[in-house]
């Protein structure tokens, strides 16, 4: 779908908006500039959602539930957070006691709701730590969770940094790892081909060129157009293929390796290098306990299907979906599907168990969600919560696309989130 087109179906920037997406664009522009012209598409990403003080998560705006640009499960409904509690809970009696750090809070829903239900359970944590790289999101967590009681907040803090001491307890990772900045690539009849970043001015009518050229490879640095500013906005951006280095090449040939047969001339997709060292950085704080990563994503086998052609990056403006990255750069979300194998592969290098792997659905349904909704107060509440249940579950919403995966240290006792389905023979 081209710019213009895929303009048509989003909300037209406001002026503010507008401004920060230039101020965005000009920081991009001069780091191509600086690099001969192009970016790989990871670097690009990177700067698009935290360049310090501009990106989009780095910044101001309105980002998650109604009239932000996406909704997360703990913002459809306290039954997601309820259940993840009753999870939490078992691994912090496992652990005798211990904290629990959540990794990107959004709005403190999930927080919030954890916090009262731990309590009413008896298995407060020590510490319930929140690292957030949003300013924007912490001002609206300390908001949401100043509401609690006090001997709840006492116990929350805010780090800027992953904790030095070991952590016994928990760590929570919902919708974290689809954040993370990907590399994309092709294979062409030429073979592997890195998908980057190049400069591209507006046309006449102000259109950005988009992927005009994407077929093309690498020329080398100042190609003609490539780079060239424009008065006031800064050119746009589009799609310039180049000889991929060493090491996404290995990490292609074990996908392909790793696959029943070839992908077919043209397959465009997404390869995330950054999983590993995030997950490693983690397992060392982690001293005992477990990390749980809820997010939308595949196995590998599923993830590169000959038939997934265009790859699953996907982009969120104001609740709708789309896949340019080119247009609103700063003001939208970008996210890629997660490889759970790549996951489970980095949590095992880093001296991490797999304890759990599941659809969202059967996550839910292991922790009790429907005994949940059949213990409300009446027939209009159980009515609300019953549809919200079904948003969470149903394959056509989040209950397929989404999994649970659990990742541990020195805890032998099976999780009941994933009692009722087990999916890691897939990975």
């Amino acid at each position: 779908m081209s710019a213009s087109a895929v303009r048509s179906i989003l909300p037209p920037l406001s002026p503010a908006e507008r401004r920060h997406s230039e101020a965005v664009g000009r920081l991009i522009h001069g780091q191509l500039s600086a690099s001969g012209g192009w970016l790989s598409f990871e670097r690009f990403m990177e700067l698009a959602l935290y360049a310090p003080g501009l990106g989009y998560y780095s910044a101001g705006g309105f980002k998650i539930g109604h009239g932000g640009d996406f909704t997360t499960a703990p913002e459809v409904s306290a039954l997601f957070s309820r259940c993840v509690a009753r999870q939490c809970a078992q691994v912090l009696r496992a652990t005798g006691g211990g904290e629990i750090l959540e990794l990107g809070a959004g709005t403190g829903s999930l927080a919030a709701v954890l916090l009262g239900e731990l309590a009413a359970e008896g298995v407060l944590p020590e510490r319930y730590a929140i690292l957030e790289v949003s300013a924007d999101l912490a001002d609206r967590q300390r908001a949401r969770l100043a509401a609690l009681p006090q001997p709840l907040r006492e116990r929350i803090v805010w780090l800027e940094r992953l904790p030095v001491r070991p952590l016994r307890g928990v760590m929570l990772a919902n919708e974290v790892v689809d954040a993370l900045p990907s590399r994309r690539v092709v294979w062409g009849a030429q073979g592997l081909r890195e998908i980057g970043v190049a400069a591209v001015e507006h046309t006449a009518g102000g259109e950005n060129a988009g992927a005009a050229g994407a077929d093309a490879d690498r020329a080398g640095a100042g190609a003609p157009g490539d780079t060239a500013g424009a008065a006031g906005a800064p050119p746009g951006f589009r799609e310039q293929r180049a000889l991929p280095d060493a090491a996404l090449t290995q990490e292609c040939a074990e996908i392909l390796a790793a696959l029943p047969g070839p992908l077919p001339a043209g397959y465009t997709s997404e390869v995330c290098l950054r999983v590993a060292p995030w997950i490693a950085s983690l397992a060392e704080c982690l001293e005992r306990g477990v990390l749980l990563v809820c997010d939308y994503g595949l196995p590998r086998r599923h993830y590169y299907h000959p038939q997934r052609t265009h790859g699953t990056l996907r982009c969120h403006f104001k609740q709708r979906a789309h896949d340019d990255p080119f247009i609103n750069v700063g003001v939208q979300d970008i996210t890629a599907w997660v490889d759970f194998t790549r996951v489970a592969h980095s949590a095992s290098a880093a001296g991490l168990a797999v304890s759990g792997f599941a659809t969202q659905a059967a996550f839910l349904l292991a922790l009790g969600i429907e005994r949940l909704v059949a213990a409300a107060a009446d027939d209009v509440q159980r009515a609300r919560l019953a549809g919200e249940a079904r948003r969470l579950m149903m394959p056509e919403e989040m209950g397929e696309i989404f999994k649970a995966m659990a990742l541990s240290r020195d805890l032998e006792a099976p999780l009941a989130g994933f009692a009722l389905q087990d999916l890691r023979h897939l990975l």
